[in-house]
């Protein structure tokens, strides 16, 4: 006996609402990527070419996380049971793989700056460090509302965010060349939007990692559902337990549960299977909306048992 327990399509975390914010979000960047690349051959600032690139990855991210969004919308089918939920997380790790690659490009370009400053105009950079700040602040509102809706939406926020940072720092090395003429303001702006970058991007990879691996969810001890699940009246064993994530609030548990033979005599099995439910959905962080548990007989976990051993 077992049973799948559905609440709602898969794609319940997907809106055209979402979508649209995207949308937004990725034409304001698109023209923070064309006023920067301008910005950056007229003064050739490495600031705001590392800022170029970053709007530049956070362009493409943001354009990827639109066709995800797009797609998530479509429903579950026999050939797609979970229909595309899992899109966001693979959209969102191609977003800090990007962020890594951008970090790291800085970082190494800036070290080599620090040896060898360059002259940088101040005047010209502060006015296109303000254009940046000024675009990323309103995708940051456009996106700020729905930044929690799953990763996908993370990973959009998350490259918006270090971009005004960027910006920002940006906007600072033109101040202090301006005033002092310390030329290495704006290398260390450099290094300093690096910096912004590389932690961000790694644990957004990480996180998408695990999901990607099927890894238990962070918040499940997978011991202490075992532990709910025996103390119940009539429960033997728990075996082949699983749970991972596979979208953004979809978290998945299968289990096979061993009772008392009598159960299924006495038609009392299905009594029990609603406690193993209710239990699993109930003391933990993480809700199991989707949880399949089947129910076994000694002598069929018995009989498993030894088809095992002789496989």
């Amino acid at each position: 006996m077992s049973a799948n327990h559905q609440h709602g399509p898969a794609v319940g975390t997907a809106d055209r609402g979402l979508r649209n914010r995207l949308l937004i979000a990725f034409g304001i960047t698109t023209l923070i990527v064309l006023a920067q690349a301008i910005g950056s051959v007229i003064t050739g600032s490495l600031a705001l070419l590392t800022d170029t690139a970053h709007a530049l990855s956070d362009a493409s991210g943001l354009l990827v996380a639109v066709v995800a969004a797009t797609m998530m919308l479509k429903p579950p089918n026999n050939r797609r049971t979970w229909g595309f939920a899992r899109i966001e997380v693979v959209a969102a790790l191609g977003q800090a793989a990007l962020l890594l690659v951008v970090g790291t490009y800085a970082a190494i370009e800036g070290l080599r700056r620090l040896v060898e400053p360059t002259q940088v105009p101040a005047g010209e950079l502060l006015v296109f460090g303000i254009i940046g700040l000024v675009a990323n602040i309103v995708a940051m509102v456009v996106l700020s509302s729905s930044r929690d809706a799953n990763f996908n939406m993370r990973a959009a926020f998350l490259e918006v965010l270090n971009d005004a940072l960027g910006s920002l720092g940006v906007i600072v090395a033109a101040i202090v060349i301006a005033t002092t003429g310390f030329q290495r303001a704006d290398t260390i702006a450099g290094l300093f939007i690096a910096a912004l970058i590389l932690p961000r991007a790694y644990r957004l990879l990480r996180e998408t990692v695990r999901v990607l691996m099927e890894f238990t969810p962070k918040d499940v001890d997978l011991d202490e559902v075992r532990t709910h699940i025996l103390a119940l009246d009539h429960v033997q064993e728990v075996h082949d337990l699983h749970a991972s994530t596979v979208g953004t609030g979809l978290s998945v548990l299968s289990a096979h549960v061993v009772i008392d033979d009598e159960c299924f005599e006495s038609g009392h099995a299905p009594q029990i299977l609603e406690q193993i439910r209710s239990c699993v959905k109930e003391h933990f962080p993480v809700s199991f909306e989707h949880a399949t548990i089947q129910l076994e007989t000694t002598a069929v976990r018995e009989r498993t048992c030894t088809e095992v051993e002789h496989a």
